[in-house]
């Protein structure tokens, strides 16, 4: 299995802390460092890092991160990182044979999230979202989540950041098949901006994009967005279980 890393925005909310999103420290550790060795202890062999904004200092890093870690990295840019992120996972995509793991940069988690993710697929689906049934969480930004409303099978029937009703948080990790790039380009052809959820809602809207309920014990089932500087803060106070648990 592979990984997806998308590394491609502007990241503005983070601005006054760094000018690149994926290079911003936390616990002294850049985030696409510490999303790196999460993938690779859920069990990537490789990384796929898409980049975009600020994309040659990304990349320059990478060779460095691949020698430190000993996992394969390989970065492929969108030139257009203006666009919508469904862009950057397409590029990923076409850089992996099968079924990958897609994080976003700025997301980090507890250990036990992404390993539990990776078991999941199956045939009946095209990807598998990891969730958060807790959507009052003091770790979640409200103002800045994608929310999702499950059906009676548990697997999404809509899912965005307006969505009138729903019961469950976006954690920004999935297990996806080649079909999620396919329903990206779908969307895109009937009239949508091109966003990762607009083709989450494509297979949604054709029974195949199910959850993966990340559980509710405190420690094992973490997981942020480090999008603000309020949201670094408290990465910085999850950051010594986080490094734990993927330093050792």
């Amino acid at each position: 299995m592979d990984a997806v890393i998308i590394a491609a925005g502007f990241g503005s909310r983070l601005r006054d802390i760094s000018d690149s999103k994926p290079l911003t420290p936390v616990a002294g550790k850049p985030l696409i460092e510490l999303g790196v060795r999460q993938a690779a202890a859920a069990g990537a062999g490789k990384v796929v890092v898409v980049t975009g904004h600020e994309a040659e200092r990304v990349e320059a890093y990478l060779p460095e991160l691949s020698a430190k870690t000993g996992i394969a990295i390989e970065a492929v840019r969108v030139e257009d990182w203006s666009k919508p992120n469904g862009y950057s996972v397409m590029a990923g995509a076409s850089r992996v044979p099968g079924d990958f793991l897609l994080m976003m940069a700025d997301h980090i988690f507890a250990a036990p999230v992404l390993a539990g993710l990776a078991k999941v697929g199956g045939a009946d689906r095209g990807v598998t979202l990891g969730v958060d049934y807790r959507v009052t969480s003091p770790l979640i930004d409200p103002d800045d989540a994608t929310w999702v409303k499950t059906d009676e099978r548990g697997f999404i029937a809509a899912i965005g950041k307006t969505i009138p009703e729903y019961d469950a948080v976006d954690c920004g990790a999935f297990l996806a098949t080649q079909e999620l790039p396919k329903a990206i380009a779908a969307a895109i052809s009937e009239g949508k901006q091109g966003s990762l959820s607009d083709g989450m809602q494509w297979l949604a809207d054709r029974g195949r994009a199910a959850t993966h309920d990340i559980g509710s014990d405190e420690r094992a089932s973490w997981w942020m967005d480090v999008d603000d500087p309020r949201a670094h803060e408290l990465a910085e106070a999850q950051a010594p279980v986080m490094l734990s648990e993927i330093y050792g």
